[in-house]
């Protein structure tokens, strides 16, 4: 779903499998995507957290369009320049606000590269 948003096809992001419950993407290593030497840039490990939560949402509740209220990313390590992976799990949905936690790591899912918390409105 939101892996065709012209963003995230630029991105190169698509789902994976991954656990039930719970929305995963994958992003491919690109040289468009580097910030420093040998490291991806922050703002698009950002943007996969964020695209993962929003995929959790659609996927879970159905709506396609939420509003976001608040996005929080906390990175843990520099991101190299290999694929990523994010996973978003809905954590609460009221009758108007969805909140949602996301992880982003490489190689292994236990070293994190950052976490993120998303408050969505729902239409």
């Amino acid at each position: 779903m939101i892996v065709h948003a012209p963003y995230a096809r630029m991105l190169g992001i698509r789902t994976v499998a991954g656990e039930a419950g719970a929305a995963t993407l994958m992003m491919p290593a690109a040289p468009s995507l580097e910030g420093r030497a040998g490291f991806l840039y922050g703002g698009v490990i950002a943007s996969l957290l964020e695209l993962a939560c929003l995929e959790a949402v659609a996927q879970e509740s159905g709506h396609p369009r939420p509003k976001p209220i608040n996005m929080s990313f906390d990175f843990l390590r520099g991101g190299m320049m290999i694929d990523s992976y994010a996973q978003a799990r809905l954590v609460r949905v009221g009758r108007q606000v969805v909140n949602i936690d996301a992880i982003c790591w490489q190689t292994d899912r236990e070293k994190p590269v950052a976490i993120g918390r998303m408050h969505l409105l729902l239409d």
